[in-house]
């Protein structure tokens, strides 16, 4: 059945710019048509986009509500662990409907933290049918490591410094065996026959360098070459990170990461804060993707990351949100406006129209999450698109203004009215239709009090775990 969605101002893309008191038409998730036609004069003003995409997530709860607050990832991604999912449904759906409500129409899951008391193709199936709830698209790859799991290098000094109860409590916790790379890949093979999709794009996720054994990042390379599967990896998000991969890779992290043919066009890297000029331009020189995660960046003390530098070369540039929101409210509009703030120039000088950035964040998104087009709203293309309220958003309505300039000003979630995604409207008039977002959330706090009671050995062992983690970093990685 065609639906028609009127608009006083659609905005196409780069190419056809923004068009004015028209109606769009889609029928079984594609667009059939865009014509003039001016909208009812009683009815509100609006604007429409094409949906965004959060193109590096996790799928996680909010980790300020666990204590995980003013710290660097080092020690913020073991305290965190206090909210690993208690149930991979719920969670998941809670983080892609608020996903979902501030306008995205593809998500990216990069799952590290599995609950880890059921088999894991059962975890991935559960989120994607999350997913499929909520009606978002999603890419999920599964988060491996085999090193590492405490520091970036033996253990055994930040574990003797512990009680032996805390000790026990923390091994428990992060020291596992780690698993093959056959393994790894065998799994993500029957994670992709269980879940893959129109609608689910299932990649290789190795954690980050410091993680990974070079066996694990030759496999994950070799496998992405012959399948043809995409792989999406933090790298360099810290200057720790910088410091172990100099340690380890005198001649350069990305260049080895060049060598065994790991950077490709199905390369998507979140972070690249403290990647260098040069390392840029082989990222960009191999069609691989830079997500940035400008809030995440700041909470974590990480630092700011080249974004104007890899643009400028070439680099495809897309945006995350990290679970770490500004305001940790998932509203990837409001990190898209950041972006575009800090790196979008000096002075007279543009690194990129706002226009440009809005149409390069979505389409370089959608690659790196698997999802069809470039996110241009023309016939033929996916019927994935996000209506503003552009009453509220241009307030005063002094004088004409651009409705995209304006936006990129002032826009955040709360202006969005409907999302519409592969046709089906998953958010009308700010509400989740597919999941009941408040009540999820509410089961949701329930029961991550009663897991943070079973926790309290955590708990108790975090402020030595934390004094020891700091020393171990300061005295072993030298990041002046």
């Amino acid at each position: 059945m065609t639906m028609e969605v009127a608009a006083h101002s659609l905005f196409c893309g780069p190419d056809r710019g923004l068009l004015e008191n028209v109606v769009l038409r889609h029928d079984g998730g594609t667009i059939t048509d865009i014509s003039s036609r001016a909208p009812p004069a009683t009815s509100p003003r609006s604007l429409v986009l094409p949906a965004f995409v959060n193109a590096h997530d996790h799928a996680r709860p909010t980790a300020s509500s666990f204590g995980a607050l003013g710290m660097p990832l080092e020690s913020w991604i073991l305290r965190s662990a206090l909210g690993t999912p208690v149930d991979p449904y719920l969670t998941a759906a809670s983080a892609l409907a608020r996903s979902a409500r501030a306008g995205c129409a593809a998500m990216m899951i990069h799952y590290t933290r599995p609950r880890g008391t059921m088999p894991l193709v059962e975890e991935a199936s559960a989120i994607a049918r999350a997913a499929s709830d909520v009606g978002i698209r999603i890419a999920f790859a599964l988060a491996v490591r085999d090193q590492n799991p405490v520091v970036y290098g033996a253990e055994e000094p930040v574990l003797s410094g512990l009680s032996k109860d805390d000790r026990s409590t923390i091994e428990q916790m992060f020291v596992r065996a780690p698993m093959s790379p056959k393994a790894y890949i065998e799994l993500t093979d029957a994670i992709a026959a269980a879940i893959a999709g129109p609608k689910v794009d299932v990649q290789l996720g190795p954690a980050g360098v410091q993680w990974c054994s070079k066996p694990l990042l030759e496999a994950v390379a070799e496998n992405s070459a012959q399948t043809g599967r995409r792989i999406h990896m933090h790298l360099l998000e810290t200057i720790y990170q910088r410091a172990w991969a100099d340690q380890h890779f005198p001649d350069g992290i990305v260049r080895y990461l060049h060598d065994i043919g790991f950077l490709s066009e199905r390369l998507t890297l979140a972070h690249c804060i403290h990647a260098r000029p040069d390392e840029i331009e082989m990222i960009a020189a191999s069609g691989a993707r830079i997500v940035t995660n400008f809030s995440s960046n700041l909470h974590l003390r990480s630092g700011l990351a080249p974004i104007a530098a890899a643009h400028k070369c070439g680099c495809a540039i897309a945006v995350g949100v990290d679970g770490l929101a500004l305001d940790e409210d998932d509203d990837v509009l409001r990190e898209m406006r950041l972006v575009q703030m800090m790196h979008g120039g000096l002075g007279f000088e543009r690194t990129w129209t706002i226009s440009e950035f809005l149409a390069l964040a979505i389409a370089n998104g959608r690659k790196a999450t698997g999802a069809p087009g470039t996110g241009t709203l023309t016939p033929g293309a996916p019927a994935d698109f996000v209506t503003i309220d552009l009453d509220r958003l241009d307030r005063d309505q002094i004088m004409p203004v651009d409705p995209i300039d304006l936006l990129f000003a002032r826009g955040n979630a709360s202006l969005l009215r409907d999302v519409v995604v592969d046709g089906r409207k998953i958010v009308g008039e700010g509400r989740c239709t597919g999941v009941d977002l408040p009540a999820i959330d509410e089961e949701l706090r329930g029961i991550y009090r009663a897991s943070a009671r079973k926790l309290s050995g955590f708990q108790r062992a975090w402020p030595p775990l934390s004094a020891s983690l700091q020393n171990w970093f300061e005295a072993h990685l030298d990041c002046r």
